[in-house]
């Protein structure tokens, strides 16, 4: 576990996704990019793949700003980058109260409606900031490899993240 110096943020960079199926890959890589240089003190960076209840559970250890790669279909063109704040619960779940829980497919929405009642239930906090880095996928078939326009994304996409840790660090 990485400790910051006193008056440091914690922050949690997840790469969420599926890498076999073609575009849902993006947050994996994009994390996997992002940890090819070092990062501030007080960012962490984990690929968490499709185990969002470990993501889950990972977040109950205090970090103040979580911030999720995924794609994100929002009807733009594929490869477009989008950035959302998703810290309010209705902000995430599109207004649901239930959101079903299921180990082998759950997206963000499901592994944040998760933590919400994971810390209901443990009085612990979770992050004061959730941010969602996401993508526009263009293929998410059965396959191994982001699509040319996703691919094309993933460099951007490690500069946002780069950028939004960098404001995130100070509190």
């Amino acid at each position: 576990m990485n400790h910051p110096p006193p008056g440091t943020a914690r922050t949690l960079v997840a790469g969420v996704g599926n890498i076999l199926l073609g575009d849902d890959g993006f947050g994996v890589e994009t994390v996997r990019r992002l940890l090819r240089e070092p990062l501030p003190d007080g960012v962490e960076a984990v690929d968490t793949g499709i185990r969002g209840v470990d993501l889950a559970y990972r977040l109950l250890d205090g970090f103040d700003t979580l911030v999720l790669v995924d794609v994100t279909a929002r009807g733009g063109e594929p490869g477009t980058l989008y950035l959302l704040d998703v810290t309010e619960p209705d902000g995430r779940t599109g207004g649901r109260t239930h959101v079903p829980l299921d180990g082998h497919r759950m997206g963000p929405d499901t592994v944040l409606a998760l933590l919400d009642t994971l810390c209901a239930g443990t009085g612990a906090k979770p992050p004061s900031r959730i941010l969602v880095v996401g993508c526009e996928p263009a293929c998410l078939d059965e396959g191994i490899g982001l699509s040319p326009r996703v691919g094309a994304a993933v460099p951007e996409a490690v500069r946002m993240v780069r950028e939004l840790v960098a404001e995130e660090a100070v509190v």
